[in-house]
């Protein structure tokens, strides 16, 4: 999948109704839409094949027709400059200049086209997750998330902290196994009460 993508999600601060008087219990979690976006069924192959048909078909219609149009008034301005008027002159030259620009800089101009094309495609899935993202924060009453890709590489965060599978459950997307059965070890472990000693009393013969 294109990794240039439209949105980082980075949600900062949400308290999502959490009770003021508990508010320095600061629960942090993490989370990678992409991770979410590349559950999606095929999402890949379908963002490669309307990228390359938008390029075909509507790009390369532009690049010619800009070509044309460079070529037709190159040609006239040539012919006819002499005859021009100097503010005339000045307006054709400026024309001109802009249309050789875009094709001598045709690579970025398209790389652009095709990332704004891109951010398109993929804003509905996008709005998806970051609406189920919402649910699980609230859900699970965590304080901040933070992009995955932010945290340091130096620290193992806590698997049961991890957004992306809760999250892709929530819009019922196929998780590989090793990692929902994984998420879900560490979520048990988070939340089975800690084994107490029981007390006894020795009474006396």
């Amino acid at each position: 999948m294109k990794k240039n993508v439209l949105l980082l999600i980075v949600v900062a601060g949400l308290t999502m109704g959490f009770n003021r008087a508990h508010a320095q219990t600061h629960r942090i979690g993490y989370f990678n839409d992409q991770a979410v976006l590349s559950l999606y069924p095929g999402i890949s192959g379908k963002l490669d094949t309307a990228l390359q048909n938008y390029n075909r078909d509507t790009l390369q219609e532009e690049y010619y027709y800009t070509l044309r149009q460079y070529t037709l008034k190159d040609s006239n301005y040539r012919l006819d400059s002499a005859n021009m008027r100097p503010i005339q002159r000045e307006l054709e030259q400026a024309d001109i200049s802009k249309l050789r620009y875009k094709l001598v800089n045709w690579q970025q101009y398209q790389q652009q086209v095709l990332q704004q094309k891109q951010e398109e495609f993929l804003k509905p899935f996008l709005e998806k997750i970051v609406a189920a993202l919402n649910e699980v924060v609230q859900q699970e009453k965590f304080t901040y998330v933070f992009k995955e890709e932010s945290l340091s590489p130096y620290v193992q965060p806590p698997l049961e902290d991890n957004l992306t599978i809760p999250v892709a459950l929530k819009l019922k997307l196929e998780i590989p196994k090793d990692a929902l059965e994984a998420y879900q070890r560490a979520k048990a472990s988070k939340i089975k009460p800690s084994s107490t000693g029981t007390n006894t009393t020795k009474h006396p013969n």
